[in-house]
């Protein structure tokens, strides 16, 4: 399994906190990809810019089309460019692939299939696996969580190639919050304006 999948099956598990938004995810999961492709030798880091390696197949789906999706010219893209280019909508393909799989299935009526969005996970291999990195706290998986405010205690041991991608990923999680804060009050704001306050 990879980090990317591990964090999708580690985000659909019951959480006291609530799910991870899934622009947050998004983000978190194209930062896996970045680790796990790393991992693969499949690109390097070269400062905070990602250079294509040898395009072996990685025996995953989602992360091999994350690998044809690099840029592979200079001066090649950034962690930052990546994490919200690939990122915008990974959450979504990431739950499709752990349906597709049969790793989610779709909680079912007395009779029909409930029509909601929402999928439970599966008792499976990759559920354990998943979930005994998760509870070892193995260190990437570990700093990717407290990124996204599922964890809290730092991760140690990492690379200096993994820091700079935890970072980046970190950035891109306050800019999105930031984001987020301020359309609600511009939101409640505009509100108030109609209601004449």
């Amino acid at each position: 399994m990879t980090t990317a999948r591990d964090l999708a099956i580690i985000a659909q598990e019951p959480a006291a906190d609530g799910p991870v938004e899934p622009g947050t995810l998004s983000l978190l999961l194209a930062g896996a990809e970045v680790l796990d492709l790393i991992a693969a030798q499949a690109v390097v880091l070269d400062g905070d810019r990602i250079v294509p390696g040898g395009q072996s197949p990685t025996g995953d789906r989602l992360l091999d089309e994350a690998a044809s999706a690099l840029v592979a010219q200079e001066p090649y893209e950034t962690v930052e460019d990546w994490l919200w280019r690939r990122g915008r909508g990974l959450s979504s393909a990431y739950a499709e692939e752990l349906e597709r799989t049969g790793l989610t299935t779709r909680p079912r009526g007395r009779r029909i299939p409930l029509r909601t969005g929402r999928t439970e996970l599966v008792d499976s291999a990759a559920r354990r696996e998943a979930g005994e990195r998760w509870a070892t706290g193995e260190p990437t998986l570990a700093a990717l969580a407290a990124a996204a405010g599922l964890r809290e205690e730092p991760a140690v041991g990492l690379t200096d190639d993994v820091v700079t991608v935890l970072a980046t990923v970190g950035n891109a999680v306050q800019e999105l919050e930031a984001v987020r804060q301020r359309k609600v009050i511009e939101d409640a704001a505009f509100d108030n304006i109609w209601r004449g306050y």
